[in-house]
Order: structure tokens, then sequence, then C-alpha cells
């Protein structure tokens, strides 16, 4: 799950007295958005979109109002807007209204899990703004820590210090910041950044980091993440129908992650394991339907409940299902295989037969027993099959996959059609 913006970002700060800008949600009258402008001179009108989606300060979907009458052509403006960025599309559900606040600097910082540091890594530059990507090496710093000790006050003077930044900045960063470690560590965070960060200056002069703009995801199982009561329709817009219903399937044991690649691609491709997901993903292309992973040892009912899903939504205009893993240390592929079997079966009871070629590559416990459970299922119904077992080349595999699909597409479905009886 991944949430944008300030309307929730705002909230989820307070858990940890981190300041923020003044937000009012889609709901504000006229007489609370004109307070809000007579008191900070201004304010932002920003879509809300449900997920993450970047650029939309490029794109033009943020709006500036110093009166109320701008405020509302922002409003109708942007409420319902549309925004594409890369493969990603959202549309709006709503603006915020979000206080102007003047600022000398702007700061960027995000925490992440690093794969290169193996450690969680603070982000930080003070040439904060829209294109952290574009600055040089010099003007910004990636720097891990030990998660047992956390993220400390220390860790961001020395940061600072090397990239010569303004001093005043530097004290009320390091008192402010250490507080983003608590939310991103206690809340089953992946991801948290805030871009930018304006340093206002307080009632007494002193400079004070002010959050204008939020990004986070979470780990969705990670059970932190109910301590924070956020609602469970907060990120569910940009899911298709597929993705939805495989993603209430979530367990305490087994993968069902799904992401739909291209609803008119010919090769399903259930896969076991991140590693064989990142490869055959890549390798498929947009032949794929979607990338899956369904590994972590699932039980026969959930595979089963994944399976008839699956092949619900995609089996009619496949012409390759690709039961493809790596070698397992502790998944029975036994029963992985069986409950897949069987639901095929259901489909074709259900439903009727339809033209399919099934390539399989796998390896693991119990694997020549769950092959030839296969093997019988796809014998009574009359399927075309290859198998291929735990020393073979993953790649290798995946390239026959699509050999087998470029044989369908040019008369052998045609074949297995006419095989089947069906006219």
């Amino acid at each position: 799950m991944q949430i944008t913006g300030m309307r929730w970002g705002a909230k989820l700060l307070k858990y940890v007295d981190f300041p923020t800008t003044e937000v009012l949600g889609p709901e504000a009258t006229p007489d609370e958005i004109q307070d809000l402008i007579s008191r900070h001179g201004g304010v932002l009108v920003k879509p809300i979109f449900k997920g993450g989606i970047g650029k939309k300060g490029k794109a033009g979907l943020i709006g500036k109002a110093t009166d109320l009458v701008t405020a509302l052509k922002e409003k109708e403006r942007l409420y319902f807007c549309e925004h594409t960025h890369g493969n990603a599309t959202a549309k709006s559900e709503g603006v915020t209204y979000e206080a102007f606040v003047p600022a000398e600097y702007e700061v960027y910082v995000s925490l992440t899990d690093n794969t290169r540091f193996r450690a969680p890594t603070i982000t930080i530059t003070h040439h904060g703004g829209m294109d952290i990507e574009e600055l040089p090496e010099d003007k910004i710093k990636v720097i891990p820590f030990d998660p047992l000790t956390g993220f400390k006050g220390f860790i961001v003077s020395n940061a600072l210090n090397e990239m010569n930044a303004p001093s005043e900045i530097i004290s009320p960063l390091v008192q402010n910041l250490p507080k983003l470690w608590d939310l991103y560590h206690n809340y089953g965070m992946t991801t948290l950044e805030l871009n930018p960060i304006r340093m206002g200056r307080n009632a007494k002069g002193r400079l004070v980091p002010i959050a204008c703009d939020f990004k986070c995801a979470f780990d969705g199982d990670d059970p932190s993440v109910k301590r924070l009561g956020l609602p469970a329709n907060l990120d569910s817009t940009g899911f298709s129908k597929y993705e939805l219903e495989v993603n209430q399937l979530r367990t305490y044991q087994g993968q069902s992650d799904v992401f739909v690649i291209n609803d008119a691609g010919t090769i399903t491709a259930m896969t076991f394991g991140g590693g064989a997901n990142a490869l055959v993903t890549e390798l498929l292309g947009d032949r794929a339907t979607i990338s899956s992973d369904f590994g972590g040892n699932p039980p026969y009912a959930k595979m089963m409940d994944i399976s008839r899903i699956t092949y619900k939504y995609w089996l009619k205009q496949t012409n390759v299902l690709f039961l493809i893993g790596g070698k397992a240390n502790n998944t029975d592929i036994y029963e992985t295989f069986r409950a897949m079997a069987d639901g095929l079966r259901d489909y074709f009871s259900t439903h009727g037969p339809t033209p399919l070629y099934v390539v399989v590559g796998r390896g693991g416990p119990n694997l020549v027993r769950g092959l030839g459970y296969l093997q019988d299922t796809l014998d009574s119904l009359g399927l075309p099959y290859s198998m291929f077992g735990y020393d073979s080349a993953m790649s290798e595999v995946v390239n026959y996959a699509e050999a087998a699909d470029d044989w369908m597409a040019n008369g052998g479905r045609d074949i297995v059609a006419a095989k089947l009886g069906i006219k």
C-alpha cells in the first residue's frame, strides 16, 4: 500500500509530532478555505490520488490561490482530474487545500530499506524540490545505518556538514528528523519520503522544518500497519478486479502478490519466488498477462482459490499456461501442483475446454509426485504440455514457453482446439 499527499501524511506525522503545513480536505467549506487563506496568505490546491503516482507538479496539477474565487476554480479544475506518469494512470478523488509556508530553504529526506547496503538508509539534501534525481552526487547524501541503534541526530549533522549546508538549518533538522524513524520503524513502512520540508521561521524567528509533501509505502503483511487505523480501501483505486480478488487471499502463509502486466497478453505465468518472478517478468515482456509470486508454501485451499481466480480472468485468452519457479526449500510442490491441476479441471468443467499449452518448470520437495498428478490431469483434459525439472536453466524454460506461444499463435491453437472438439 502507498500513500501520497498531505491529507493522510499530516495525520501520520502527528503520531511523532513532526511539524506539518495546515491541511484541509475536500469536505472543507468556503468559510474554512477563506480562513486558511486569510491566516497564511494563500493555499496550494492539490488533487488526491489513492496510491502513489509522481510528477504531479510538472504536469501542472498543483494550483495556487491567494483568494477564495481562485481556490474554488482550482478545485473545479483538479477535483476529478486524471494523471499519467510512466505506465501508471490515476484519477483524482477530491482535492486538499494546504497553507502557504514561506521558506528560505527546502530539504529532501527519505528513509527506505536499501538492498545495496542491506540496511535502512537515509537520503538527504538541502537542495529539495521536484528534481532530486538530477542533483550531482556532492549535493545529496545516501547514508546506511544500523537498525538496532536507529536513526540518530549525528547522522543528519554529519551529512549536512559534509555538504556545506547553512549552519542555521542543521540544529532544527537534527532535532526533528530522527522522529521519522519512529514512524517508519514502528508502523510497518518500507519507504518514507518528505519533499519538500520547507524551513520556515516561527514567531521567535527560529527556523522550523515543516513537511509540505508526503509519500510512504507499507509492507502489507506487517501487522503494525493496522495500528495506524487507515481505511481498508485507501490504496485500492488503482487495482484491477483480478488484483483485488487475489489480494484478499493474503494470509500468514504463502504469498499472493500479483500485478497485471498486459491485459491482452498470451502467456499467463504463475510464478513461485521473487527471483523467478523478476526473471520471468523481464524475459516475457508484453507477452505476459500478469507478474506474480505465489511462493511461501501456500496451503492447498489458498492455492486452489488463487488458481480459480487466475484461470477465470486469463485462461480464455491464454496460449501458454506457464507454471514456473526455482528449486524450493520448503514449498510442497505436490500440494501446489495438485491445487493448480484441480483448479484447471474445475475451470474446464464450469466453462468448457479452451485451447492451451502448459509449460512447467520447478524443483523442490515432492516434485515427482506433483508432476505426476499434474500430468494425469493434463492427459485427462487432452492438453499438450512440457515439463522441466530443477536441473533445467530457468531462462531456457522461459525461452521454451515463448516458442510454445509462437507455435500456438501460428496454427497450434487451432490444432489443440480441434483435438478438444472446439469449433
